[in-house]
């Protein structure tokens, strides 16, 4: 006999609180296990590929593992050390940045800022306190005892958790689908099936475009010889898979940037803003459809409220699961919605009247 739905009503709801609280209160440890969880997600296709081509599961996770610390270290190597000086660097200038600013307005909009305007002194307060904050952000993160011990230990303890999770993760499913309620087994297995599309559609290929749009931007920039073009392609990738927001911010800031370098040098200015139309129409016609799809199901309002809901109330580790907690609320708000649709609340019980035939009503 099945549990009544207000005993599974109350299962389910204190399962969730639990999990809620866990989250809040454990947020920080758990993170390297949430990311490494997340790597072995993003890896297991890969996997499952190599093991179709004859590979044990030990020697597909052992290969992927080995391929994926090379490429971290390289790139560690190479354009770490350069992004973190060309960030330290950029809250350093930021204050002359400004200052270049207020001599532009006082030359070419006199009217609007004097010496004593409100204007004036908003830009020099702002300019002074990014360098303030900015370096005092980076030196804590890099000077902080306990920062650098948390930092070795993500570094050290997400890889050992996304090989094993890599390894182990077609047993963790099996596993997961023989604990499922016998009575909704069918029901949960469409959800998570679901759920799975629109995550390996989204978390897969946006992260792929993001990677690649980053690269390109970050490269591009450089190559024109734009300042700080590495942070600035390094900031328009990371949140490129909020539509436009990526291209709009990282366009912005570049774009600003060079009108202090580059200002007479028109070629530069187009150069820049060029890389940003081509990187848009290559996004738009070429990555997004091939990688993420037409219709993934994660519209860019819900992402923006479900990133700003977890990131104020589990910080940093709320926004690493904002986006698969977006997704599979939506899969299930859908699946709910296809339900009541179906029900007698939407359909009503009334069955309209068939319409007569011209034989019936010949005969009347």
């Amino acid at each position: 006999m099945a549990l009544p739905v207000q005993t599974q009503v109350k299962f389910w709801s204190i399962t969730i609180a639990i999990l809620a609280v866990s989250l809040w209160y454990l947020g920080d440890v758990i993170m390297p296990f949430i990311l490494g969880g997340a790597i072995a997600y993003f890896l297991d296709p890969i996997a499952d590929r190599l093991e179709a081509m004859g590979l044990s599961r030990v020697a597909a996770t052992a290969i992927i593992s080995v391929l994926a610390i090379l490429l971290f270290v390289i790139a560690f190597l190479m354009v770490v050390p350069t992004l973190v000086s060309q960030a330290v660097a950029l809250a350093d200038a930021a204050p002359t940045l400004l200052k270049r600013l207020e001599v532009f307005l006082i030359e070419n909009i006199p009217s609007i800022i004097d010496e004593d305007s409100t204007i004036r002194q908003s830009l020099a307060s702002l300019g002074q306190a990014i360098k303030e904050r900015g370096g005092e952000l980076v030196g804590t993160v890099l000077s902080s005892a306990m920062g650098v011990i948390n930092i070795v230990i993500l570094l050290i303890v997400t890889p050992v958790v996304a090989f094993y999770m890599l390894l182990d993760w077609d047993r963790m499913v099996a596993k997961i689908d023989a604990l499922l309620p016998l009575d909704h087994r069918p029901a949960i297995r469409q959800i998570a099936s679901d759920i799975d599309r629109t995550l390996a559609s989204f978390i897969r290929g946006q992260g792929t475009v993001c990677l690649v749009l980053g690269t390109y931007y970050a490269v591009a920039l450089m190559a024109v010889g734009l300042q700080f073009g590495l942070v600035v392609g390094f900031i328009a990738g990371l949140i490129t898979f909020i539509p436009y927001v990526g291209a709009i911010v990282g366009g912005t800031l570049a774009i600003g940037l060079g009108l202090f370098q580059f200002w007479g040098e028109w070629w530069h200015l187009a150069a820049v803003a060029g890389i940003f139309m081509f990187g848009q129409f290559f996004e738009g016609n070429i990555l997004t459809p091939k990688l993420v799809g037409s219709s993934v199901g994660l519209h860019p309002v819900w992402l923006l409220l479900a990133l700003s809901v977890f990131g104020s109330l589990f910080g940093f580790v709320g926004m690493l699961v904002a986006v698969p907690v977006a997704a599979a609320l939506g899969v299930v708000a859908r699946f709910f919605v296809g339900k009541y649709q179906e029900g007698l609340l939407y359909q009503g019980l009334s069955i309209p009247e068939a319409p007569k035939t011209s034989d019936e009503g010949d005969a009347d």
